[in-house]
């Protein structure tokens, strides 16, 4: 809006009468998680146009404006960094995809042979969000990934697995609070120890989890010991 001077509210007259509008555009649409509503929303991508009016009737352009991201239920204008924020559900399936990749990592390095951390692998990816997901299962697929690799169970963590962690956990990083970060590697922490103290591949598998998580590695020793203190 123009600033315009004057006495006795001629000034607020003015400025209604001489104002600078922005007409807006969609140029896209789709889902995001708005922080205003605090949940998922549709939303429209908009980029718009400043023009002078005078009494509504465009003048004079003014430049550009935007481009923002409008959110279909509460009309807040946000910029467009918000959609790098996942939406609840695919922050969901992210979390879930990375405690079974988690789950996998610290299997293969213990081995699948102890039916206590099967168990305990199990019921942390079912907590995730794979309901149907079982002992016999997940023993399958740590034998499939070493056939595959050619990789030796109970071996330090593989260059194919490393990469799996990152796949999974690196894009999950920035979207969560460091207590969830550390709850992560906790988890994986009490399926290495299920079946008694860390061995080193074990160790090593949950180093690489810690990292991935950007976690120092001060905590990540700090964070193994204290998995290892009864409750």
């Amino acid at each position: 809006m123009l600033p315009v001077r004057g006495r006795d509210g001629r000034a607020t007259r003015a400025a209604h009468i001489l104002r600078v509008r922005t007409a807006w555009t969609p140029v896209g649409d789709g889902e995001f998680y708005c922080p205003g509503c605090g949940g998922d929303r549709n939303y429209q991508r908009l980029t718009g146009r400043r023009r002078l009016t005078l009494l509504g009737v465009p003048l004079l352009p003014r430049g550009t404006a935007g481009p923002v991201v409008e959110c279909a239920a509460c009309r807040h204008h946000y910029g467009t960094d918000v959609l790098d924020h996942p939406t609840t559900r695919r922050f969901s399936a992210m979390l879930r995809d990375a405690v079974h990749t988690v789950a996998l990592a610290v299997l293969a390095a213990g081995g699948t042979s102890s039916r206590t951390a099967l168990e305990t692998a199990a019921a942390a990816v079912r907590a995730a969000g794979f309901d149907g997901c079982t002992e016999e299962q997940l023993a399958a697929l740590v034998d499939a990934l070493a056939a595959d690799t050619g990789r030796v169970l109970g071996a330090e963590c593989g260059t194919s697995l490393t990469i799996e962690l990152h796949e999974a956990l690196d894009p999950l990083a920035p979207h969560l609070a460091p207590a969830g970060r550390e709850s992560l590697l906790l988890q994986a922490a009490r399926i290495a120890l299920a079946d008694g103290p860390y061995t080193p591949a074990e160790r090593d598998a949950l180093t690489t989890v810690g990292a991935a998580l950007t976690i120092c590695a001060d905590d990540v020793t700090r964070l193994l010991a204290a998995a290892r203190t009864p409750s």
